[in-house]
């Protein structure tokens, strides 16, 4: 017993000297044009106890092809804010809703088999993607069937041109319609009247709430031929970032409080209908 103490004791002190490296990485990575921004937590990259276990609904981001697929990238597009983000926002889904969330993200491929067995998907800078023929009708076949994805995190005329090209291609005959906020899928739990632009966290450092042109912010849809929606697009806006920065003193709360008011309202409207 004696002699296994000074191992535990060891291996102890690894662990926290992995923990300081990592908070250290991470603080050094989070800068805008030299401006350093508040440190992510650390424990926020680890695996949250009860990874992977079965529940009633799993986050799952999807995962694309995107237009730099010749640049050896250090992060695809796809992967902006991933897991910091998820990990705030299902702590929170569990705080305020009675939804039994897995703790953990997941990630799929319109590609991969178990593509159909994610009934709501995440995607974010889709303004990015350039989607091969089995991701166009992969992704179709997902929605009729009775999948929803929510698009999140792109920004500008530039980018909606770019993802409606993506968009047209997976629907050319189904119309993406501007949602009022008396639309049914912002009131199936919290009543979203008063919704407003949610800024990432560059809003810090530039003062403005929007990124590029995309002054306006806009909730769209489309819908199946029953009138479900199953896409919903937040284009000029940043959920992710609201979540991911949830815990910041310097990012307004009313932001974080509506990101996740309205992901929420998604994912049940999702799960109902």
């Amino acid at each position: 017993m004696s002699s296994s103490r000074p191992r535990r004791a060891r291996a102890l002190l690894a662990a926290c000297a992995g923990l300081v490296a990592c908070a250290g990485w991470l603080a050094a990575q989070r800068s805008y044009h030299g401006v350093q921004l508040p440190p992510e937590s650390p424990w926020a990259l680890l695996e949250p106890p009860g990874s992977g276990r079965p529940s009633e609904f799993v986050l799952a981001r999807m995962a694309y092809t995107d237009r730099y697929a010749d640049q050896d990238l250090e992060i695809r597009p796809w992967q902006i804010d991933t897991p910091a983000a998820e990990r705030h926002f299902l702590q929170g889904l569990t705080r305020l809703s009675a939804i039994d969330a897995r703790p953990n993200e997941a990630y799929v491929h319109p590609d991969d088999p178990d593509f159909p067995d994610h009934p709501f998907l995440y995607v974010v800078e889709a303004g990015h993607w350039d989607l091969t023929d089995s991701e166009v009708r992969n992704m179709r076949e997902y929605l009729l069937r009775g999948g929803f994805i929510v698009f999140d995190d792109f920004h500008g005329s530039e980018e909606w041109e770019h993802f409606m090209g993506g968009m047209r291609r997976v629907f050319p005959e189904l119309p993406i319609e501007d949602l009022p906020a008396s639309d049914e899928v912002f009131h199936v739990l919290f009543d979203m009247e008063n919704r407003e632009q949610i800024p990432g966290a560059q809003m810090l450092l530039s003062g403005r709430p929007y990124e590029r042109d995309g002054v306006v912010p806009h909730w769209r849809g489309i819908r199946d031929s029953d009138g479900r929606l199953m896409v919903l697009i937040n284009h000029n806006m940043d959920l992710g970032d609201a979540w991911e920065h949830a815990d910041w003193p310097e990012y307004p709360e009313r932001y974080t409080a509506m990101s996740y008011r309205l992901a929420i309202n998604y994912i049940i409207y999702a799960m109902t209908h």
